[in-house]
């Protein structure tokens, strides 16, 4: 089995939301990917205050990430009466 490099290759940045359809990347630390066991390894030195919405990307170290796109709202948020009986 070949050496496996335990440096973190790639920055972390989580989803911050800033209203209900948009937000901002924010780096919160580092990680590395493990493809020899298809494992993904997060060092997270920092969280979001509010609005955090659980979204973790990684980006290569020196690369910036793209803008994050309108989240859209879940189909039903805010109307608990509408849709089927989940009984």
């Amino acid at each position: 089995m070949a050496e496996i490099s335990k440096t973190h290759t790639h920055t972390a940045y989580a989803y911050q939301r800033t209203g209900k359809k948009h937000g901002r990347l924010l780096e919160v630390g580092s990680g590395r990917i493990d493809p020899d066991r298809n494992i993904v390894h997060v060092v997270m030195n920092r969280q979001p205050l509010g609005g955090y919405s659980g979204y973790v990307q990684l980006v290569p170290h020196g690369v910036k990430p793209a803008p994050p796109q309108a989240q859209p709202e879940r189909p039903d948020a805010g109307d608990e009466d509408a849709g089927d009986d989940h009984a």
